[in-house]
């Protein structure tokens, strides 16, 4: 009997950090384009190199963090264990490589804004100068 207030403990704990990580997608401000879950998933995999307007995506990961597992999961449909073996895959094919990880919303926003193309995630209601926020 005692392994019944364990259990709805690791529940309940684990709902609230299900919940806890909202990513936005974040673009420099002069992409215009909006875009939707699976052709984000497609530029942060590296399967397309543009937006669906055909200019130029420079994606940037973030290292791991909540708003990097609740992206991974709700975007690309991935664990982390299947996003390990998918560019494991692809680098020893010789495919694509991973989009560089930042640490942190800050680095992300800073790359975004500084780079042409640039695209990235962040926590919902972060935003700085120079970068459009589009809303999942």
């Amino acid at each position: 009997m005692k392994l019944i207030p364990f259990i709805a403990a690791a529940l309940l704990t684990g709902a609230a950090t299900a919940t806890l990580a909202d990513p936005v997608l974040a673009v420099n401000a002069a992409t215009t384009v909006s875009i939707d879950d699976e052709a984000a998933a497609k530029i942060f995999l590296r399967q397309v190199k543009t937006f669906p307007d055909g200019s130029p995506a420079s994606p940037v990961n973030q290292k791991e963090s909540a708003v990097t597992d609740a992206f991974r999961s709700q975007v690309l449909k991935k664990n982390a264990s299947q996003l390990k073996a998918y560019w494991a895959q692809q680098v020893f094919t010789g495919g694509a490589k991973p989009p560089q990880e930042l640490d942190g919303d800050d680095a992300v926003l800073k790359y975004v804004a500084e780079t042409p193309g640039g695209i990235g995630y962040v926590e919902s209601g972060k935003t700085r100068a120079g970068v459009r926020i589009i809303k999942r």
